[in-house]
């Protein structure tokens, strides 16, 4: 059985069981989190695809960690205009852990 969720604006595809990094959301640590927003569901090579969501489906997950993502350096320059800019910037992520799909 899997599913496939949106959550801050991108989509996953997930199993009961997966481990996986989100865009960040506000809540705490071990905190159970439902996510409404499921765009398909697979059970038994039955596939349900909402319009755009799928009616009464849910997808129960529990808050592992709330982090940053390795440093990526954003480096912009014209030639011969003597223009450089440096900059890093730290994505920052909630890792969750997929507990139960419901239908």
């Amino acid at each position: 059985m899997y599913a496939v969720i949106e959550t801050g604006g991108k989509q996953y595809r997930v199993q009961e069981g997966d481990v996986l990094n989100v865009e960040r959301m506000h809540v705490q640590t071990d905190e159970m989190i439902t996510i409404d927003k499921v765009l398909l569901v697979s059970k038994d090579d039955e596939v349900n695809v909402g319009t755009p969501f799928v009616e009464g489906a849910k997808v129960e997950a529990k808050v592992l960690e709330q982090g940053k993502a390795k440093k990526i350096i954003v480096f912009k320059y014209k030639p011969k205009k003597d223009y450089r800019k440096k900059q890093g910037h730290r994505q920052p992520f909630t890792k969750i852990q997929i507990e139960k799909i419901a239908l």
